[in-house]
């Protein structure tokens, strides 16, 4: 049975609580702060209850966020939902911008909490579920740091990854811009036999036209004006490893030829040089081009294309991964606050709704660069739209798609809130002209920061 903590210092609403619940759940119950920090480091409940007023403090709210405070402190993913009283709404606010999960208002409705608290633990079990994804490192799950996913189409590539790499055989990996290619490449490598040997990687569109060949298969001492020595190219480098070749879609023809030459022959010339190399390195290449058509179409050789793909590993672009959204985003914020040194412990109902609805061209690229963003940006332990970029900067048709998927109400509230940052950073901050722009004065201005929990000092 899941253990629940309650936190309250009026001894009958905690028999209340208790006897409504306990059938439930195995009920512990505290009357103050240092009791429920016992209880707590002894029992590590995951989702757990707070009123606000807490002795020495019945009548604020001092006690109990501090409370609220140090239990994320030890165990952010802890669901805390905060009992407030009818006077007590700013300060329930202002604990979920602390990190609390939810607030219920006194007097308490047992079914409703029941609800709320159902849903809690809901929550707790898919991320303790993801958690245990990402910490298992055995072959039969994640196969490799640095790759993650759930999905039914990211199991799909790890099993092929597990299974190439037990060979010598070329592989193709396809997928947009920003799905992991490299990272399957180095987690082939590194269950291959060849692990202990070099991973030299080259970018073929990212390098000229003329540079390219010599960079690739080195060049002998005067070749060229400049060439002053004798030079290894990548493929050389990677004798007894792994070459990958990024982006192979990008490679002139006539270097096409020679790479063929390679592959048929596991041998190369340096430019300038008469000498036979032998070198024996495995390729995988990736592109995000749709190679078929591009042989098709002639800009690519039919022979080398079936080279280089004797296995082909197919990468689903982000917005096909929806269960693995918020586990990335939840292992980047994690990331990168402790890199920023940043409290940062989650993200907030709207931000959660949008990171899933988000068609995230840029994948999973782009998601990590909006975290590391958010875990920069942000003034609060919980990540909210503003600081993840998508209030003042996405675009109409992404708003469209994101609105969607949520519910009339959601979208209101979204639209309200991009409409107050949008007015207040037009105007330089300048509360007064966007209270103006928006047709409300400057109290209403404050109410509805505070109504969508943006800090003043955030604007």
């Amino acid at each position: 049975m899941e253990k629940l903590l309650i936190v309250e210092d009026r001894e009958e609403i905690r028999r209340q609580l208790h006897w409504g619940l306990s059938g439930s759940y195995e009920v512990l119950a505290a009357g103050g702060r240092q009791e429920a920090l016992a209880l707590f480091s002894r029992h590590a409940p995951r989702v757990m209850t707070i009123d606000l007023g807490l002795p020495p403090d019945e009548y604020g709210s001092s006690e109990g966020l501090r409370c609220l405070d140090e239990v994320l402190e030890r165990a952010p993913l802890t669901k805390v939902i905060v009992i407030t009283g009818s006077n007590q709404r700013e300060c329930a606010v202002q604990a979920i911008q602390r990190g609390a999960y939810d607030y219920y208002g006194k007097p308490v409705d047992l079914a409703v909490l029941k609800v709320i608290l159902e849903r809690a633990f809901n929550l707790t079990a898919i991320e303790k579920e993801r958690a245990r994804m990402v910490a298992c490192s055995d072959e039969d799950s994640q196969p490799c740091l640095g790759l993650v996913g759930q999905s039914v189409g990211m199991q799909e590539v790890f099993s092929t990854i597990r299974k190439v790499a037990k060979s010598d055989a070329s592989v193709l990996i396809t997928g947009e811009s920003g799905t992991g290619k490299e990272l399957v490449a180095r987690a082939i490598h590194g269950l291959s036999t060849r692990k202990g040997g070099p991973f030299i990687a080259i970018n073929c569109g990212a390098i000229p036209e003329n540079l390219l060949e010599s960079e690739l298969f080195g060049y002998e001492k005067g070749a060229f004006s400049g060439a002053h020595c004798r030079v290894q190219g990548k493929v050389e480098y990677a004798h007894h490893g792994t070459l990958f070749l990024d982006e192979i879609g990008e490679l002139p023809l006539n270097l096409q030829v020679k790479l063929l030459r390679f592959l048929q022959e596991k041998s190369l010339q340096r430019v300038g040089g008469r000498e036979d190399i032998r070198v024996d390195a495995r390729i995988i290449a990736a592109t995000n081009r749709n190679i078929s058509r591009e042989t098709e179409e002639g800009r690519f050789r039919e022979d080398l294309y079936y080279r280089v793909s004797v296995v082909r590993i197919s990468l689903p672009a982000l917005r096909e991964r929806e269960t693995d959204i918020m586990l990335l985003a939840n292992l980047f914020l994690r990331r990168f606050g402790a890199q920023c040194r940043k409290k940062v412990r989650n993200f907030n109902r709207e931000a959660v709704k949008l990171l899933e609805a988000y068609e995230w061209p840029g994948n999973v690229r782009e998601l990590e660069n909006r975290v590391q963003r958010a875990a920069i940006m942000s003034d609060t332990p919980v990540i909210g739209p503003e600081a993840l970029d998508f209030s003042l900067h996405a675009t109409a048709k992404e708003h469209l798609i994101a609105f969607s998927k949520l519910t009339l109400k959601d979208a209101r509230e979204m639209v309200e809130r991009e409409m107050l940052l949008s007015a207040i950073e037009s105007q330089r901050y300048n509360m007064a002209k966007a209270a103006e722009l928006l047709g409300i004065s400057r109290p209403t201005l404050y109410d509805m920061l505070k109504k969508h929990g943006i800090n003043r000092a955030m604007v």
